[in-house]
């Protein structure tokens, strides 16, 4: 699904979903626009409850934010943080707590966020941190946002791509258990990860000739098959194939050196083989500075780096640089697929010939 940027409003309408009612993700919310400065790039539009930011705002003693209620995005104010209900019930507020209401109106928001975004009343995303077990419902049946959004919107693959500064880490095999790691890992799978990585760094960062690297699923790459084939049977020449169809793609690098030894400060992008191999790095680096990117699907979406964080729910001590990283990447990777989209356009539009020598030509 190809979806066409909206040109019509220079300043970015950020759609946003709150995410877990009982998590930190209006508190993070609140406290980033609480800087009028954020509306000098973007218009945000929250997607949750007047009545409940009310009883949230009185449960953590603090009005850091005052929202513009409205109705319709065409309401929305420029130099605002505006919220749109999508729900009128009485919700029981249990801040730091796991509850089903929490999974039940983090899902709602989230609904709403995409109608909008699909019916182009956004013009991004930025979604808060769910919590992947209450959230599950006959509607939702996804390991997380990443598998969610990639089916809604109609394509086939998505990539989870953690993103802080030059930093990018994507995932091969993202929220499964460990034991079903080394199954997943074939030569297909690689080769759409490494497709999609590639793709992203040109449109999205608007890195000309990105150079990929990928880690080694076992200790030591394997070691030349004593801890391990796999790294030498399907990654190492997977990574060759790929090298030469044209990429600039190497690998496989031992995890535990790569990063240890600031070798991933070469590479545009590293592609991990699982979750942890990728976000423990990541995590340890860039906490609360990075940015949870979706890639490889027709729309932009961000999110912070952490989660629900029940523990501090309530106590009015979350940190938002996450999600304020998460805005500024939203809005910067919006504008850059944007022109991009443009770019290509007018390079590939070759109008019909007057006659056999007359071309019409876009720009190169």
């Amino acid at each position: 699904m190809k979806r066409e940027a909206n040109s019509k409003s220079k300043k970015i309408r950020l759609g946003v979903s709150v995410g877990d009612i009982n998590g930190i993700g209006l508190e993070v919310i609140m406290k980033a626009f609480a800087d009028n400065r954020m509306f000098d790039f973007c218009t945000p539009i929250v997607y949750g409850s007047s009545k409940w930011v009310m009883d949230y705002q009185k449960e953590i003693g603090s009005k850091a934010l005052s929202f513009n209620f409205i109705k319709d995005s065409k309401e929305a104010k420029a130099n605002r943080a505006n919220l749109i209900s999508c729900w009128d019930e009485e919700v029981t507020l249990e801040l730091g707590k796991e509850t089903a209401d929490g999974g039940k109106y983090a899902l709602k928001s989230l609904v709403a966020a995409v109608e909008a975004l699909k019916n182009e009343e956004v013009d991004a995303l930025l979604t808060a941190p769910i919590n992947k077990h209450n959230i599950q419902s006959d509607e939702f049946s996804f390991p997380g946002h990443t598998e969610f959004l990639a089916q809604v919107f109609g394509d086939n693959e998505a990539l989870m791509l953690m993103v802080s500064g030059a930093l990018r880490i994507g995932v091969l095999t993202g929220h499964i258990p460990l034991s079903d790691v080394s199954k997943s890992i074939t030569e297909e799978s690689i080769l759409k990860n490494l497709e999609m990585i590639d793709l992203s760094l040109r449109q999205d960062f608007n890195i000309r000739k990105p150079k990929i690297a990928v880690l080694g699923l076992n200790p030591h790459s394997g070691d030349k098959g004593v801890i391990g084939k796999e790294d030498d049977e399907i990654i190492r020449p997977t990574v060759q194939k790929a090298f030469d169809s044209g990429k600039l793609v190497y690998g496989p690098y031992a995890a535990d050196s790569f990063f240890g030894s600031n070798a991933y400060q070469q590479f545009d992008a590293i592609l991990a083989m699982y979750h942890d191999q990728g976000l423990i790095p990541f995590k340890t680096m860039s906490f609360n500075k990075g940015v949870n990117f979706t890639a490889g699907i027709s729309i932009v979406r961000t999110s912070p780096d952490h989660g629900t964080a029940f523990d501090l729910a309530g106590k009015d001590e979350a940190n938002e640089s996450s999600f304020r990283e998460a805005v500024y990447a939203a809005c910067k990777l919006y504008t850059n697929r944007k022109e991009w989209l443009a770019l290509t356009s007018d390079t590939l539009k070759i109008s019909a010939p007057k006659n056999k020598r007359e071309y019409t030509r876009g720009r190169a």
